[in-house]
């Protein structure tokens, strides 16, 4: 069973290191609020359906989005406004959109976030828009914002009479900064009296470890336990006031993070290749290179002589085949090679990005790269 440290004992033991802590920093160190994310305190997503209106013109088809006119009607409804049965009309001027944003963490009542809004239809461009009243639900669907207001549009576009348009960016998706008013509180286990879980970023045994020195160090013996190679936990005060002080000191104590393992990521889309700095090599010789086979055709016309019987007859005609094949010399890597000797082999051979991904490749299968080579 976990013990509580005693609220009183824990100040004093943070007033006496307090100036300890700020002198004595690590130049390779990193803060635990860089490094870590406090477990129960997260934003929210939200998402809602609304309509924009007050476009130009660049509004929903009203045959290809049914729903547009369907939700304009209910609208209409809600104001005490009735359209006689088997009303045609075309909205132009409004546009189907869902809306989204990100309720943070301890948002109050009355706080304003950002929201932004997409096209969900055809229309061609919300710029000029206005969002009415749209309700913003969570994954629990209780409305926790409501958003409205005028749209920031970066995109833009532009259509001639023949069919031709230009359009920049996209122009079916804006933002209305500040608008949406949040309603409604997310319920927190910040004040429930319990220790403090500190999750980290990347699940890593040596962090964890490290991360709970550096807080017993501090604040003396058994304070904060690794749990795992993701989760550190740190006895804390009860007092929500006296809790909101100790986080504050315990997020901003500096911790030497572990090192990563050795990796080569390779992007084979961009020929992007990234080396982590612990990749060694055994000692292996490496010869890479290229033929080229080249054939070169010339095209001869046969005509019949004149008056004489036979077609004209189109003949290819072989002039010339060759093959190269490039002479790159081996290069040698010593074992346990360094990032830097890897770096400056390769571009002593001159090996392209393509060249080099088929390098590694080959290394890794003969055993000689110690390292996780990760294609994305």
């Amino acid at each position: 069973m976990l013990t509580v440290v005693n609220e009183r004992n824990i100040m004093q033991r943070v007033i006496l290191v307090l100036c300890l802590f700020f002198t004595v920093q690590s130049v390779w160190a990193e803060r635990i609020k860089d490094l870590a994310d406090v477990a129960g305190i997260r934003s929210n997503k939200l998402l809602g359906y609304g309509l924009v209106v007050g476009l130009d013109g660049t509004g929903d088809k009203t045959n290809q989005a049914p729903f547009t006119t369907q939700s304009f009607n209910s609208m209409l409804k809600q104001f005490g406004i009735t359209l006689p049965p088997g009303s045609n009309f075309n909205l132009k001027n409004v546009a189907a959109v869902m809306v989204h944003g990100e309720l943070p963490a301890f948002s109050k009542p009355g706080k304003k976030i950002d929201v932004t809004v997409s096209s969900m239809a055809d229309a061609k461009s919300l710029r000029g828009g206005t969002l009415l009243m749209t309700p913003l639900k969570a994954l629990d669907g209780n409305v926790y914002a409501v958003a409205q207001g005028n749209l920031v549009v970066g995109g833009f576009g532009a259509e001639g009479a023949d069919g031709s348009r230009v359009t920049v960016n996209v122009p079916s998706v804006g933002r209305v900064p500040n608008g949406a008013m949040v309603e409604r509180a997310v319920p927190n286990t910040f004040a429930n009296g319990k220790p403090i879980v500190f999750n980290l970023h990347r699940a890593d045994f040596t962090t964890a470890k490290h991360m709970a020195e550096a807080i017993n160090t501090i604040l003396g013996p058994d304070v904060a336990r690794p749990v795992d190679a993701a989760s550190i936990m740190v006895d804390s005060p009860i007092n929500p006031a006296q809790k909101v002080n100790y986080l504050a000191m315990l997020e901003n104590i500096e911790v030497a993070p572990g090192r990563e393992a050795a990796r080569v990521v390779i992007n084979s889309r961009t020929g992007t290749i990234v080396v982590g700095q612990d990749v060694r090599v055994d000692p292996v010789a490496v010869t890479h290179g290229s033929l080229t086979v080249t054939v070169a055709e010339s095209i001869e016309v046969s005509q019949p002589g004149a008056f004489g019987e036979g077609q004209t007859v189109v003949l290819p005609e072989t002039n010339e085949v060759t093959a190269e094949q490039e002479i790159n010399p081996m290069f040698k890597f010593d074992g346990g090679s360094s990032l830097e000797s890897i770096v400056r082999a390769v571009n002593l051979v001159g090996a392209a990005p393509g060249d080099l991904m088929a390098i590694l490749e080959a290394m890794k299968q003969a055993g000689a790269l110690k390292a996780d080579l990760i294609v994305i």
